[in-house]
Parts: C-alpha cells; sequence; structure tokens
C-alpha cells in the first residue's frame, strides 16, 4: 500500500520531471541559434535540465517503486541543491546591496557610476571577454535604436533604462564647446557611430550592472520562496524515504526482529560463570 508521502513525491517528481523537457529542449534550440545572447544561455539551461531530469527520476523511482537508494540519491542531491540556493541567496544579497543611481537635475532619467558597485560586480563586468559578449548581445537587442533619433526635448521628459542612460549617450555633464575642462573620461569615449556609442564607456557598464542587481535581487526574492519549498519537500522526502525502506510486515527494515541476538551487557559474564560452575560440579 502507498503511503501518503511516497505518493506526494511520486507525484511532484513526475511534474518536475516532465517540466525538464522543455528546459532541455529550449537548450538544444538555442544551440542551433548562432545568437550569442542565446548561445550565452545555452550551458546553463541544458545543465539545469539534465539536473531536474536526473534528480526527478529517480525521486520517482525511489517514491513510488520503494527503491530505497534511489531515495537515498534523491534526498542528498536535494540537501545540496539546498544549501547551494541558500548560499547563492546570501552571496546575492551581498552582492547587489550596493547600487549607483545618480539623480540628474531637470532630467526623468537617472544616470549610474560604475565604481558605486560592489567590488565583485565591478570585477566581473571589466572582465574584456565578459564584457565583449555583453556588448555583442546589446548590439543584437537593438537597445539603443529609438534613443539616438531623440529630440533635446525628449531627453527632458522621457524615461531611459540603465543600459540606454549609460550605453545610448554621453554623459550629461560631457560639455563638448568647452574641450579644455577636464571631464569625466566617458565624455572622451562617446562616438555617434551607432555601433560604438559609448558601449565602452563605464556609465554602459554601470547600466549593465543595475540592470544585473535588479534581477538578481528579484531572484534573490524567488530563492527565498523556492527554498521553503525545497525544504518542505525535503522534508517529505524523509518520510518516505523511512517508508521505503520498511519491509512488508511494518517492521524498520535493516532493524533486526530477534531481540536476543543482541545480548545483554552482562550475558557474557553469566554466561562464563554458568560455564564454571559446571566445571567444579
Amino acid at each position: 500500500m502507498y503511503r501518503f508521502s511516497n505518493t506526494v513525491i511520486g507525484f511532484l517528481n513526475l511534474f518536475t520531471l516532465l517540466a525538464s523537457i522543455p528546459i532541455i529542449g529550449a537548450g538544444l534550440w538555442m544551440a542551433r541559434s548562432s545568437t550569442t545572447c542565446e548561445k550565452f544561455l545555452q550551458t546553463p539551461l541544458l545543465f539545469l535540465g539534465f539536473i531536474i531530469l536526473i534528480v526527478s527520476l529517480a525521486g520517482f523511482i525511489g517514491a513510488c517503486f520503494h527503491v530505497a537508494w534511489a531515495l537515498w540519491l534523491y534526498l542528498f542531491v536535494m540537501l545540496f541543491l539546498i544549501g547551494t540556493l541558500m548560499g547563492l541567496t546570501v552571496f546575492g544579497f551581498v552582492v547587489t546591496s550596493q547600487g549607483g543611481v545618480v539623480d540628474v537635475p531637470g532630467k526623468v532619467y537617472k544616470e549610474y557610476h560604475l565604481d558605486n558597485y560592489s567590488t565583485w560586480l565591478k570585477k566581473r563586468i571589466k572582465d574584456p571577454q565578459y564584457w565583449m559578449t555583453i556588448r555583442a548581445c546589446i548590439l543584437g537587442s537593438k537597445t539603443c535604436a529609438t534613443v539616438i533619433t531623440w529630440s533635446p526635448y525628449d531627453y527632458l521628459t522621457k524615461d531611459l533604462t540603465p543600459i540606454q542612460s549609460g550605453c545610448c549617450k554621453p554623459p550629461t555633464a560631457c560639455n563638448y564647446g568647452l574641450t579644455t575642462v577636464s571631464q569625466d573620461p566617458d565624455c572622451y569615449l562617446w562616438n555617434n557611430d551607432p555601433n560604438l556609442l559609448c558601449y565602452e564607456c563605464d556609465s554602459c557598464k554601470a547600466g549593465v550592472l543595475e540592470d544585473v542587481r535588479r534581477d538578481w535581487q528579484k531572484i534573490s526574492v524567488l530563492n527565498i520562496v523556492m527554498l521553503v519549498f525545497l525544504i518542505g519537500i525535503y522534508s517529505i522526502g524523509c518520510c518516505a524515504f523511512q517508508n521505503t525502506k520498511r519491509a512488508v510486515s511494518d517492521y524498520p527494515h535493516g532493524v533486526n526482529r530477534m531481540s536476543k541476538v543482541r545480548p545483554r551487557w552482562d550475558f557474557y559474564w553469566w554466561r562464563w560463570w554458568h560455564d564454571r560452575r559446571r566445571q567444579l560440579y
């Protein structure tokens, strides 16, 4: 007879098993694409899909067919996932706690300074290979296509996303009429060429980090919800594991049913004394 916890674990893992198939399919589909951004997401998607597939398969077999080792593997991986997710959540909150938002007087949009972000994020975004991938993604997404056609009035009344603010225009403080005045280094990196603009500016890197920071904070909140869910599933899985270890007679499997197989502490002493008495008499 199936136990309630085994049934719950079985249904949940059947659902996640089916959900892993479109995730793997999306990763394989991205492998066929020539777009840089999609290739950048391909490996994490495939890795996530195969991990979910293997873990769900182990949990489903263990819970529904009473295979103890499969459930043990399932619980071990679940515990690893809970620990990893908890570490990533804490790390995410620490790394994204600082932001570089700066108000621009008389403007609706805001600007962003790279120095105000955490050291780990700055080191990551300044990596040339990593930045070339992001730069290609921004160019491919046509993020700046509408901004470069704006009139001065549009800049006064319209808002900009962090990436548009940092990558599609020079910093507002730039004054190209006064060449002798010391200005922000980003002012000298700006170029009207649609393929250049301010893509090599620190303000562009800061805009990307601001986007990452906002998304990461949303994901961290989602991670907390997932942690609570996974801990609940792990608790039910522990009950299912105990049920799977039970024999048909409802006695825990692996525990000897004969009470005298493990004698009391004084058994050997009394046995020795009994043998000595038989020798004497």
